[in-house]
């Protein structure tokens, strides 16, 4: 008897192995029951009912969708494990995994630390960095009650007029692929001996990652967001698909698909480089997730005829669907076409067969609920010491003295002047991404923009005069100041609203840093998600230019280095172009004739510049 109920809840034994765990649970589920798994709803529609009655595998939050605004990783906690509960009730009792946008630390959460996002990463070259920047962040997720995060983005940009540019680590699939180190931080690193392919998970205090998105989403036509990637499929190997394969030989659980298009094919619906390439080529046993809505738009109208964007998604090999809100016509159109026979029950079972394999290996069904014990780790103080080094390893000097050097800054002047729209705004700072999808202006979260940074490096006698725009006074005495600090640089953006012909510096920027430089030795720190217009007044003018990125909530670390305490380490991940009527620059044509190459950053101690890498 004893026997019989041991092996009739293999799935619940601990110590079976997973794919004997895997196969026992799939057998006792209904149709329902599996297409629940492949089900991804948000967090507003998701309630204990919904849960249970629906049997729903998965929930994610959009960001700038809280519990309440400013809610603290404790009460994120108390959320989920809520939906935990209602999940755990269910007749099998099918823990959820929970998703969330934690693409440079958990930045969805009032507190969390906000590390650079991965345009300055790839500044940095440093993997090691990397992957302690996701072990970190795999710590304050864990701390909110979240399983899932969709990190890391692996594009490769080929056009900083993209929207999404600053969500790729570089423009050359060398940079990117030493950068897929975060895998290893945020799921944990697994041995020489793990089988190259499948799902891997250390434990408790990590969390499952998500390549994305599958594949070619930063080499569209024009740079537009979530248009047509045009390559022969050999070049899309060598430029795009390069880097996946260390991702899932790092053991990467998750891939999501990109809303784009391959050679006018849309992915969600590409059989090729979903199964074959993707699940059968590069050996891939986790599962693949769609984007937002991403089948919705595979019709034109959105949304219209959505059976057939199932059918099509799901034959494709999408396992899991991110729906987000219409679960209950998503779950009738999908066991619809699997009675009638459009989609086969194989290709059910194999999606749930991925889906369970994960929550498996990631320990969902013995550790369901919040280690509350994590929770003093959000914000810590090592952690933003983390971002703070990334910070500093970020920083490229573009320019440094006209006739000699100008950097380090005197931090014992008698008088500076600080100015600029970005210098003490940290939602500028931290960019889209941070709190909401496309980003805020003002005191969103607690930590340390550039004027607060510069205030406390300064010696006490230092006077710190702050003019977010320079008055005609102030310039006209501008004899009065030992040299100035100009920030500036782009509004918070996300996808398709960053999509940018002009790239110039707004609100006047480039205006703004020559007014103060003809007037005031001048450093100027640009903060943006890629490679912008510079005037040529404005490299004329400014005695020193700086590429910060969007660095997050860490400014000290900006200070650190322009007062000389640490050197320029960054190098450009994208190429510095002169004009936007240049763009698309490719570092392997004759036409390449930059501003600033790919790998430019000058060392403090030397005029020379650095391009290695």
């Amino acid at each position: 008897m004893v026997d019989n109920e041991k092996s009739s809840c293999v799935y619940k034994n601990r110590d079976a192995p997973v794919e004997a765990r895997v196969k026992d649970l799939l057998s006792q589920m209904t149709l329902p029951e599996k297409i629940g798994q492949m089900t991804l709803i948000e967090r507003s529609v998701a309630s204990e009912a919904v849960i249970r009655d629906f049997f729903i595998g998965s929930v994610l939050n959009a960001a700038g969708s809280w519990p309440f605004e400013d809610a603290k990783s404790s009460k994120w906690a108390d959320m989920i494990d809520g939906f935990q509960r209602s999940a755990l009730e269910s007749r099998l009792g099918i823990p959820i995994i929970y998703g969330i946008d934690a693409v440079h630390g958990n930045n969805d959460v009032y507190g969390a630390t906000i590390f650079p996002h991965n345009i300055g990463l790839g500044a940095t070259r440093d993997a090691d960095l990397v992957k302690r920047i996701g072990a970190a962040t795999a710590l304050e997720v864990r701390a909110s009650g979240a399983h899932w995060a969709f990190a890391p983005c692996v594009a490769v940009v080929k056009d900083p007029r993209w929207g999404r540019c600053y969500e790729s680590y570089g423009e050359v699939a060398q940079i990117v692929s030493e950068m897929t180190s975060l895998v290893s931080g945020l799921q944990g690193e697994p041995s020489k001996e793990h089988t190259s392919g499948y799902p891997f998970h250390a434990g408790s205090k990590n969390v499952v990652a998500c390549a994305k998105h599958f594949v070619g989403d930063g080499g569209t036509d024009k740079a537009i967001n979530e248009g047509n990637t045009i390559l022969r499929y050999e070049d899309l190997e060598r430029k795009h698909i390069a880097h996946y394969k260390k991702c899932i030989s790092q053991g990467v659980s998750t891939v999501m698909v990109s809303y784009s298009s391959w050679n006018g094919a849309k992915l969600h619906s590409h059989y090729f480089l979903l199964t074959e390439v993707l699940k059968q080529k590069l050996g891939f046993k986790g599962y693949i997730v769609s984007d937002w809505e991403g089948l919705d738009r595979l019709s034109d109208p959105p949304g219209s005829n959505y059976r057939n964007c199932v059918k099509i998604a799901i034959n494709a090999g999408i396992d899991m669907v991110m729906v987000p809100f219409k679960y209950e016509q998503f779950i009738n159109d999908l066991i619809d076409l699997v009675e009638s026979g459009e989609v086969l029950m194989a290709r059910v079972d194999d999606a749930v067969e991925r889906i369970l394999r994960v929550k498996f290996v990631a320990g969902l069904f013995e550790f369901p609920l919040t280690d509350r014990s994590l929770l003093p780790t959000v914000g810590c103080k090592e952690h933003r010491e983390l971002a703070r080094e990334a910070v500093r390893k970020s920083l490229v000097l573009l320019k440094n003295g006209k006739y000699g050097e100008f950097l380090p800054l005197n931090c014992n002047a008698e008088r500076i002047l600080v100015v600029g729209t970005h210098a003490d705004d940290l939602g500028y700072q931290c960019g889209g991404w941070t709190k909401t999808m496309y980003g805020q202006s003002g005191r969103i979260t607690d930590g340390t923009t550039l004027l607060d940074a510069i205030k406390a490096a300064v010696g006490d006698e230092t006077e710190v005069i702050y003019e977010k725009s320079p008055s005609e006074e102030t310039l006209a005495s501008g004899y009065r100041f030992s040299y100035a600090i100009v920030a500036v640089g782009e509004l918070p953006y996300a996808e398709t609203m960053g999509d940018n012909s002009e790239l110039t510096i707004p609100f006047n920027g480039s205006e703004i840093i020559t007014a103060v430089a003809e007037k005031i030795p001048t450093l100027v720190v640009l903060f943006s998600g890629r490679p912008m217009v510079l005037e040529p007044q404005v490299l004329e003018k400014a005695e020193a230019l700086v590429a910060a990125w969007l660095p997050g909530t860490e400014g000290q670390g900006i200070a650190d280095v322009i007062f000389g305490d640490y050197e320029f380490r960054g190098k450009l991940p994208a190429t510095w172009f002169k004009r936007v009527d240049q763009l698309p620059l490719d570092i392997e044509s004759n036409g390449y004739l930059p501003l600033f190459p790919l790998g430019f950053g000058l060392l403090r101690d030397s005029v020379e510049n650095s391009t290695t890498g």
